[in-house]
């Protein structure tokens, strides 16, 4: 990832003020509506289905922001002025609202709660494909995994603060488990954010010069050898003698698997072309694939370890920009288009070396990409390591205090309970809107009721004119958000 990716995004420069987000009217979601049907026909004919955890995302990413679900009624205390605001699906998968609330939340528990104000660098390890796949589909192997990359990653800290690792001596590590890439293509890699130092048993704080290009192609050998190691004792992977990645033990086929391994390879998993490379569109020219030194980048065996985004102690805007981003949202919506064919287009999000800048996918090629990316239940993405580890001695003297206002709820409620943004200060952090001022007269807002029962809904909004029929009358077809890509066709 270029040093720069994340700079200028993610941080607001308002005031806006607040608009209620409308799916119904992004491509996103037409697309899915649409569809979701037919993509679950195909499979049943096929004799194949999918796990309930993703047919629930897709029911529920249809619910999410629609008034005609549930929604909280929010009036004005002076002049009395309402807003709805429509109840979320809160889920992990593909859901761009859901996910960009999700963003905030983790940027800001990061930035307040945990890492402290000391030297941060990124290190970026993407996988060999086999190994995407053996992720996506076994986290326990994953986490084994990503024991052994921070522990070969703390070793090299620690040596180099000049310490030994019996001495007791700690690095720390969050670690965001990242499962897309730019094309919609599932991608599983970690993004680790490690101190820049380590701390003593006493808990002294030893900052250690950035890594070289020779440190980074030492560490991704050994991260290779390692979990190449380790996979093939397990019996998970084993070794091809003609090439060298590592070849998958086959398992069972059955509808995810072959949508987790067509995503991962770039294939097609459905139509006459199933198993090729899915169509792309060089828009821009090719250039060399030369890798500058001041990137830090290492490869070996199929393991791709970065190293060159780094922010200092003082530079917590910079931290919180770089926490956004790799929390960000699978799908950014402006950069899907839909071809006069139907096929719909994914901007990439930087072209690669050799000019491609688009991929087309058919409806249900697109389908299969966002189911490819629901994670598992219960599969904490998340990871914390050394002085930031639950278990840690150190880490109450390590992560900053709690903001000031939840301290006072603690002592007052007695419960020490998790620190989360309201839906109203995550939009003031993010977008610079205060939700909590009315539009009107600038007065205090307030929530009046919570409106579940679908009778009371459907008179609320048919009242307002903002029921179903209504809205179909009024609606017009979505513009194009990249109006040049049917001239491609």
């Amino acid at each position: 990832m270029p040093s720069n990716a994340f700079q200028d995004d993610f941080w607001p420069v308002g005031p806006f003020q607040y608009q209620r987000h409308q799916p119904e009217n992004t491509l996103l979601y037409q697309l899915v509506k649409e569809h979701w049907p037919q993509f679950q026909n195909m499979l049943a004919e096929q004799g194949r289905s999918l796990p309930g955890y993703v047919v629930g995302e897709f029911e529920d990413y249809l619910k999410c922001g629609r008034l005609e679900h549930g929604f909280l009624r929010v009036r004005c205390e002076s002049c009395h002025h309402e807003k709805l605001v429509a109840f979320s699906c809160k889920r992990r998968g593909f859901c761009p609202s859901c996910g960009a609330r999700r963003m905030a939340d983790s940027a800001a528990h990061l930035v307040d709660e945990v890492l402290p104000k000391r030297p941060i660098r990124q290190w970026v390890l993407s996988v060999p494909y086999p190994l995407r796949y053996l992720f996506a589909t076994n986290s326990q192997v994953m986490s084994r995994v990503l024991t052994i990359v921070h522990r070969v990653i703390s070793t090299f800290l620690i040596k180099r603060s000049g310490r030994m690792v019996k001495s007791g001596t700690q690095s720390g590590a969050v670690t965001l488990i990242q499962r897309f890439g730019s094309a919609l293509n599932l991608n599983l890699h970690f993004h680790m954010l490690y101190l820049n130092g380590v701390y003593d048993p006493n808990g002294y704080f030893w900052p250690v010069k950035p890594p070289t290009s020779q440190d980074l192609d030492t560490i991704t050998h050994t991260i290779a050898k390692r979990v190449s190691r380790y996979l093939e004792r397990a019996g998970y992977l084993y070794r091809n003698a003609e090439s060298e990645y590592l070849d998958l033990v086959p398992d069972e086929e059955d509808a995810m698997h072959g949508i987790i391994g067509a995503s991962i390879t770039y294939r097609l998993a459905f139509g006459p072309n199933q198993g090729k490379k899915a169509l792309t569109l060089q828009a821009v020219p090719s250039k060399e694939n030369r890798m500058k030194v001041s990137e830090l980048v290492s490869k070996q065996a199929g393991f791709s370890l970065h190293a060159g985004v780094a922010c200092k102690s003082n530079q917590r805007k910079k931290l919180e920009r770089l926490c956004r981003y790799i929390t960000r949202p699978a799908i950014a919506e402006q950069r899907l288009s839909l071809a006069s064919n139907g096929n719909v287009i994914v901007a990439l999000k930087t072209p690669y070396d050799d000019g491609t800048s688009h991929v087309v996918l058919s409806s249900m090629e697109f389908m299969g990409r966002l189911a490819a990316l629901v994670p598992k239940p219960r599969v904490n993405l998340t990871r914390f390591h050394g002085v930031f580890s639950p278990r840690s001695k150190l880490r109450e003297y390590v992560v900053p205090g709690k903001p000031e206002d939840e301290s006072e709820q603690i002592l007052q409620s007695g419960k020490n309970k998790a620190y989360s943004m309201t839906w109203a200060q995550r939009l003031k952090r993010v977008f610079a809107i205060e939700i909590d001022k009315c539009d009107k007269c600038g007065g205090r807002v307030k929530i009046i009721a919570s409106i579940e029962d679908p009778e009371v809904i459907e008179k609320i909004l048919k009242h307002l004119g903002l029921d179903e029929a209504s809205q179909a009358r009024n609606r017009s077809p979505p513009e194009g958000l990249f109006p040049h890509s049917t001239k491609l066709f």
